[in-house]
């Protein structure tokens, strides 16, 4: 049957001051918007996810061959379910952050702060930091007009070093991926209940003491408003119905684990001096954090979002003792070519790539509209730097992965000229999000093949 009453895409269940926002139903879209009315689309996504400290051994990460017949590499083995929505890209680098005569020695910073920006930042040990604004955040002003967060920016480590890193520079330029403009970084946020009551709370006070009373009232937020969803559920469709269902299964299980992890750290002191609400396995932290991320995607409260893996640099490297990588990660980047170190090194790169692949199967395991999350997202993979050990800022390990709403076509390997700079890729990522600009960075024009 079909009826010209819709349910409005900004539908809230709401109750005790929380507010749970419902993902795309097929209820949402308008009846006989093929004829009479303009069906709503399925809004797209842009995610970006960064890996630090380069992606060496490159060989095991660059494809030989390009086009439509390049094999899977080693460090990419696990994202073969993905093939087809792969978009690797070869000789982009971050020209703007070369070393120049006179060079003040900060490679790490220069390869964070300007991934994301294309511009150099400023060489300071105080407070008058300058950068640019980073790509995201172009996206975050148009788009976050349509949801309640215009973007979240994301981290599984400690993001507030103060004083002066590299070169007595500002620690700052290592702490942001994100700029919101030349002079104002974005925090990152790493406590996944905070994230959690961002996305659902209205308290910004994340103490322990808060959050107990906080269950003790309400063990689950979804709890105040099983009323509502109840209702809602008897008016829309099979289809939708399972869709809802599956969605708060969701919320209620990240919400669960994050309980977990609080009552665990009130037993144990976890190894890294992490806060409560961090689940004391790194594996269950970061996978919480994509779900986390999924759900914001899914509820269509933000359409932006950074995640950094790991810190850039030696400044709270951490180790990866549960995949046999006892070292920091910082440390073995700088393998000077011993084997052992070497095959160390590319342990945990294989090991990121396999995070980056539970994200992908999230985002496409979740329905949005006509198609997956996935579907209707472009999300940017890679590193600031290639060899960790030389600091190379050139031919960088990135991918695009994503059907951008039917704008990319993927399951290739595109190679482009040695030095082309990355800061054209972001100026086409723009393009394809609808927010096309004639300069960003150092960028020299669009990048082409992108395109079906």
């Amino acid at each position: 049957m079909i009826f010209k009453k819709a349910i409005p895409r900004k539908t809230f269940l709401k109750c005790l001051g929380a507010s749970i926002a419902l993902p795309m139903l097929d209820g949402m879209i308008p009846a006989f918007a093929a004829s009479s009315e303009i069906a709503e689309k399925a809004p797209i996504r842009l995610g970006i996810v960064y890996a630090p400290n380069g992606m060496w051994p490159m060989d095991r990460w660059t494809p030989k061959t390009e086009g439509a017949a390049f094999e899977l590499t080693p460090t990419m083995a696990p994202l073969k379910p993905f093939r087809d929505q792969l978009l690797v890209l070869s000789g982009l680098a971050q020209t703007a952050g070369y070393i120049r005569p006179g060079d003040d020695g900060t490679p790490h910073e220069n390869a964070f702060a300007t991934w994301l920006t294309g511009v150099r930042p400023k060489a300071t040990p105080g407070k008058d930091i300058h950068a640019g604004i980073s790509m995201d955040q172009i996206v975050a002003q148009k788009l976050g007009k349509y949801t309640q967060l215009a973007s979240l920016e994301l981290s599984l480590f400690v993001s507030d070093l103060v004083g002066v890193c590299e070169a007595e520079d500002t620690c700052a330029y290592v702490n942001a991926l994100s700029w919101r403009d030349p002079t104002t970084p974005m925090p990152m946020e790493r406590n996944p209940r905070a994230v959690f009551e961002r996305l659902f709370g209205d308290s910004e006070n994340t103490s322990r003491a808060n959050r107990k009373s906080v269950i003790q009232e309400n063990r689950s937020i979804l709890d105040s408003v099983s009323q509502s969803v109840a209702t809602l559920m008897n008016g829309i469709g099979a289809s939708d119905r399972a869709k809802l269902t599956q969605y708060l299964d969701a919320v209620r299980d990240v919400e669960r684990r994050i309980q977990l992890a609080e009552e665990q750290a009130d037993r144990e002191v976890p190894s890294l001096n992490r806060p409560a609400g961090v689940p004391a396995s790194f594996d269950e932290y970061a996978k919480l954090m994509i779900d986390l991320q999924v759900l914001a995607f899914q509820m269509d409260l933000t359409r932006v979002i950074s995640f950094v893996i790991g810190r850039e640099g030696p400044y709270g490297s951490r180790p990866y003792p549960e995949i046999g990588v006892p070292d920091m990660h910082h440390t073995i980047s700088h393998h000077q070519n011993n084997p052992d170190t070497v095959e160390k090194l590319f342990k945990v790169n294989l090991y990121h790539t396999k995070l980056f692949a539970y994200y992908l199967e999230k985002m496409r395991s979740t329905r949005d509209g006509d198609g997956s999350l996935l579907d209707h997202s472009l999300v940017l993979y890679g590193s600031g730097m290639s060899n960790g050990n030389a600091h190379a800022l050139d031919n960088l390990p990135l991918m695009l992965v994503g059907g951008g709403r039917g704008q990319i076509k993927g399951g290739r390997h595109l190679r482009y000229a040695d030095q082309t700079t990355m800061t054209n890729l972001h100026l086409t990522i723009l393009d394809k999000l609808g927010l096309p600009v004639e300069k960003f960075g150092d960028s020299t024009g669009k990048l082409d093949l992108l395109t079906v």
